[in-house]
């Protein structure tokens, strides 16, 4: 590990003013991901500005009827916080379905949404990353790629994002308050995210120095008939293969009145379906309407030698999450 100084910092404006103008600083949350950069040397920062003490642990509500959730609170204490487990159900699923107990009692929301891709390449620093190193290479594309993108990827980078909260969030709707040097933002998550394009080592549009204070969540009635689902190789500390996070809004007569749907593990960030959430509006809880909502999301999808399977796999989470919530499965 590089040597590094260690800040702690004191308020916000003082945090963002210390980052931003140091190239080389970085923001420490939680750490759960940051600290396996600074072993492997993924990251190597001469100066990291501890934000974990600062006073953004709070779940609050908002005179709307929202939620806000502080950067800093710890992914354990959302899970169970009692309003987001009653008014948005497919977070805390989502959360619960990240890691292990240990670390979601240290890692934090705003981190989180922050954890860089778990591509085998980019961890690896004997082997060429366009995300790690711009122009290097992408060694996945005839490497191992078997987790990788299927959805919006291109030549320069086929990694997914890890992060189980953020698919949830782009699903709600979610928005994060962001502090920087020219002042304060609200970003929606569904913008928050970059695909990979031509600049794949920019993951976010967040510019140097500005840190994630707080998630606002809307108002969103039909969240209450919310879930997660997570395919992935073992049940306990393994990322998804395919995840899918959906709400849904029926009619007296059972059709779709409304729906939200995001997947996880196909994209270079987290992937609102808004094919299939078209498809499917109007449309009666049918196995027929659910297939068809798959195939208008995933008719663009380019799978890689090793991951064609994701497609099928993709197909069935999301028509088995709408059966679930609407009630054809039983």
């Amino acid at each position: 590990m590089n040597p590094f100084e260690y800040q702690r910092a004191e308020d916000v404006a003082t945090a963002v003013a210390t980052v931003s103008g140091n190239e080389n600083a970085a923001f420490l949350g939680g750490g759960t991901n940051l600290v396996d950069h600074l072993k492997l040397g993924v990251a190597t920062p001469n100066l990291l500005v501890d934000v974990s003490g600062l006073p953004l642990d709070r779940v609050e509500s908002l005179p709307d009827g929202g939620l806000r959730i502080g950067a800093a609170v710890r992914n354990s204490d959302a899970a169970a916080d009692p309003r987001i487990r009653r008014d948005y159900p497919m977070l805390a699923e989502a959360l619960l379905s990240g890691a292990s107990a240990q670390v979601r009692n240290l890692a934090t929301m705003g981190g989180n949404l922050l954890q860089r891709t778990r591509c085998v390449y980019f961890q690896d620093v004997t082997t060429p990353c366009n995300k790690r190193v711009p122009g290097s290479g992408c060694s996945a594309l005839r490497g191992y790629h078997r987790y990788h993108a299927i959805l919006g990827a291109s030549e320069h980078c086929v990694a997914v994002h890890p992060s189980d909260l953020a698919v949830a969030l782009v699903a709600l709707d979610a928005v994060v308050q962001v502090s920087g040097p020219d002042g304060d933002r609200a970003v929606p998550v569904t913008d928050l995210y970059r695909l990979p394009g031509d600049a794949p080592e920019r993951d976010t549009v967040l510019e140097r120095g500005e840190l994630i204070t707080a998630i606002d969540l809307p108002v969103l009635p039909m969240a209450a008939r919310s879930g997660y689902r997570k395919v992935r190789d073992r049940a306990s500390y393994a990322f998804a293969l395919v995840s899918v996070a959906a709400a849904v809004d029926l009619f007296d007569n059972g059709t779709i009145r409304d729906v939200r749907i995001a997947f996880g593990g196909v994209a270079h960030k987290p992937w609102r379906a808004y094919r299939a959430e078209d498809a499917l509006r109007g449309r009666p809880t049918t196995a027929e309407a659910f297939d068809d909502a798959a195939n208008a999301e995933l008719r663009d999808a380019r799978p890689l030698r090793d991951n064609v399977f994701k497609l099928r796999m993709a197909r069935g989470a999301l028509v088995a999450a709408l059966q679930h919530l609407t009630g054809a499965d039983r």
